[in-house]
């Protein structure tokens, strides 16, 4: 048996292998580039590497795309065949190969609880944490997750490999529950121990947002480029979190400089791009800024999604770039293959969560979005509940503030004021009031008169 340095255990006589398969879970914590050549490089050393295969699919699951159902189930079948040919399996090998069995029915929460049991047991390896962590931020359990890190951090030791990445996940746990001094604290000291822990910087940049330190957020990210530009696609979405920082300024050119140049270099279709890119688009529509044709390509992805609901907060950015973009075909086709999901039959081995999320919240959302297309017409569903409910699709606060943003839009846009302040309300507790939301008041009001007006 080998253990690899983050904690792991192999069941393998491959150092090759193991070491290889180290540098893959570096780039899962640092999220650097080159994780899947690692992945080859470990299991060319050792073809029955479990863990390797596990980290396979996970990879193919956290992208969220039917299309990698397929690999993701191929990685599981390999990581399963790799325990019968090896003939035994280490407590890590087994949490993985459980825990991906879960994840590819779409059951990520009995994913997480599979790695959180193992945890309870072996709370030293990082790689489990970490999956664990990223299982539950895609299912928007902010308790889970900082949970799950207090539970595992008293084992740990400055000392140990992994400690400033798990510190990190912490940071960015307690951020989310509204813990903002510690989130801070800790996150500042993630990146102290680990200085290429860009989730840790990141957890300080959500502070600085939630808090409306507009300054001292552009000056963190500004200082801290030479590690977030060093990553994989996660340099987009850091790109963003300036971004935003400056449309807060109302710094219109600078924002779209950034879309073309460091959020949007390339045409992507993972989720998390999109999302990046759909929402900053959205947010600087609602600031009445002409983008140009920035939608049309976005629109092309979202046209070709128009039928994926693997994940809840996927599907509501395509919905979004579909109806920015004047699509209303495939944005009626996209709520409805929603609705469909919702109404799927449980399957006897658990419901899968997305069709839980769909129910809950999802399809509303996606009515709400729709109004928007339709001038508002038609019944909608009650706004102030819907924004109590959004955690639940996933993601952070700062992604999810798109959609409260667009609720608050639509019940001002209504003349409706109950709402409004309910939206509003829901909004505070996640952070204090910007720009945005000092203008609803002046929309509210324009709607009133006019109102006034056609009834004189």
């Amino acid at each position: 048996m080998q253990q690899d340095k983050f904690g792991g255990q192999h069941a393998t006589t491959s150092v090759a292998a193991v070491e290889a398969f180290e540098a893959a879970v570096y780039g899962v914590a640092a999220h650097r580039p080159g994780g899947a050549d690692s992945l080859a490089q470990a299991l060319a050393h050792d073809p029955h590497l479990v863990a390797a295969h596990a980290l396979k699919g996970f990879a193919a699951v956290i992208l969220g795309r039917a299309e990698l159902g397929a690999a993701a189930r191929q990685a599981h079948a390999d990581a399963l065949m790799a325990r019968l040919a090896r003939g035994r399996v280490t407590p890590s090998e087994a949490a993985l190969t459980d825990a991906l069995g879960f994840a590819i029915e779409g059951r990520l929460l009995a994913a997480a609880d599979r790695l959180d049991a193992h945890l309870d047991e072996s709370p030293r390896e990082f790689l489990a944490a970490k999956l664990a962590n990223a299982l539950r931020f895609m299912m928007g359990d902010a308790d889970g997750m900082l949970l799950g890190t207090a539970r595992v951090l008293d084992a740990w030791s400055e000392e140990m490999p992994g400690y400033g990445f798990l510190l990190g996940c912490h940071a960015f746990a307690l951020e989310e529950r509204g813990e903002l001094e510690a989130a801070e604290r800790i996150g500042r000291r993630a990146v102290a121990l680990a200085p290429e822990d860009a989730w840790g910087l990141h957890a300080v940049s959500h502070v600085h947002e939630t808090q409306g330190r507009v300054e001292e957020g552009i000056a963190w990210i500004e200082a801290k480029r030479p590690v977030w530009s060093a990553c994989n696609n996660f340099s987009f979405h850091m790109a963003w979190h300036l971004a935003l920082f400056h449309l807060e300024r109302g710094e219109h050119e600078r924002v779209l400089a950034l879309y073309d140049s460091e959020v949007r270099p390339s045409p992507t279709d993972d989720f998390r791009d999109m999302a990046n890119a759909v929402s900053l688009l959205w947010r600087l529509e609602q600031d009445g800024v002409a983008v140009g044709d920035r939608w049309d390509a976005l629109r092309a992805i979202a046209v070709r999604r128009q039928d994926d609901t693997t994940l809840t907060f996927a599907a509501l950015h395509n919905l979004l770039a579909l109806v920015a973009s004047g699509d209303g075909d495939a944005a009626e086709r996209l709520a409805g293959a929603m609705e469909a999901r919702a109404d799927c039959v449980i399957a006897p081995e658990g419901e899968a969560d997305q069709a839980v999320v769909l129910r809950s919240v999802g399809c509303d959302l996606a009515r709400a979005i729709l109004r928007l297309r339709r001038g508002g017409r038609g019944a909608g569903p009650a706004l102030g509940r819907l924004a109590a409910r959004l955690p639940r699709i996933g993601g952070s606060h700062a992604q999810r503030d798109v959609f409260l943003r667009t609720l608050a839009a639509l019940a001002a846009d209504q003349g409706d004021r109950d709402a409004l302040d309910q939206v509003l309300a829901v909004r505070r507790r996640l952070r204090r009031d910007d720009r945005f939301a000092a203008r609803l008041g002046t929309r509210l009001a324009a709607r009133g008169r006019a109102s006034l007006r056609l009834t004189a």
